[in-house]
């Protein structure tokens, strides 16, 4: 028989998936929510909603509006403006790229999305390996062809913007750098497949990169996150095994940037080939 703290506890934790699930459903598009339709988003009767509701209120969670109807309250605002809550890409993306520098002892890189539509490296968390990646064009944009990270990114853009970049001159910029557009185009859709890209002296000879885009509240691609590593130091088995880990740790950033599956697989949708059909 549960005692008396053990159904204290269950209730305490369903309240909070319940206020949890009441915070998800605001956002850019739905400011602001009437008690009908916070219920309806939910699943939870409009007398519970009211309930929890209020109780969010009154942590200043929820504001209620002269209209009765609610919307994110101010403490989240203050929790996002006194630190406590990481306000830019790089911020919200070191802690996860040092974890994993830290489990794979190689260097790691955030790649941020430009405004020009080339990527450029905005920082990294280096290999402790006395033969390592150490990145010393910080900024430099970076055509997205050239490389995992700016092909990764490439692959979950707008398919015409894919097109803008392949159907101009690719210039090499070492003997591996892949030129071909056909080859390039049957290449993104592979990267679509698996969720992660992989290049092997494409841009810097001797490094072989793997990266994975990373998402922001919208669904949007805006960067990458990628591991270099020099080339005597990988093999085929082992770029798989980093591939995935880059992918789970963009993942990550991703959520920690507001992301969700549903967003991202919606403008995933606009990044397929025409005739291409999104892995399951």
């Amino acid at each position: 028989m549960e005692n008396d703290d053990g159904a204290k506890l269950r209730s305490g934790v369903q309240s909070i998936d319940r206020a949890v699930a009441i915070l998800r459903c605001f956002d850019s598009r739905n400011p602001e929510l009437g008690i009908t339709e916070v219920a309806k988003r939910t699943g939870l009767s409009t007398s519970t909603a009211h309930r929890i509701l209020a109780s969010m209120a009154a942590n200043r969670l929820i504001r209620q509006t002269s209209d009765k109807r609610y919307g994110l309250g101010p403490l989240l605002i203050q929790l996002a403006r006194n630190g406590a809550i990481p306000t830019t890409f790089r911020d919200v993306a070191m802690p996860f790229m040092m974890k994993l520098r830290d489990e794979v002892d190689e260097t790691v890189g955030l790649h941020e999305l430009l405004s020009t539509g080339e990527r450029a490296v905005i920082d990294q968390a280096e290999s402790r390996q006395e033969i390592r990646r150490h990145y010393t064009d910080i900024g430099v944009p970076v055509p997205l062809p050239h490389g995992a990270p700016g092909k990764v990114i490439l692959s979950v853009l707008p398919w015409d913007r894919q097109e803008w970049w392949l159907s101009r001159s690719i210039r090499p910029v070492t003997p591996a750098t892949v030129t071909d557009p056909d080859r390039l185009r049957a290449e993104l859709s592979r990267i679509r497949d698996q969720g992660w890209a992989d290049s092997n002296a494409e841009r810097t000879t001797g490094i072989r990169a793997v990266a994975a885009p990373i998402f922001d509240h919208t669904g949007s691609v805006i960067g990458a996150v990628g591991l270099s590593v020099p080339s005597m130091r990988i093999d085929e088995g082992r770029a798989a095994l980093l591939g995935l880990r880059a992918k789970e740790t963009a993942w990550e950033i991703s959520e920690a940037l507001g992301a969700s599956d549903a967003a991202v697989k919606q403008n995933f949708r606009r990044a397929l080939a025409p005739g291409e059909q999104a892995a399951e």
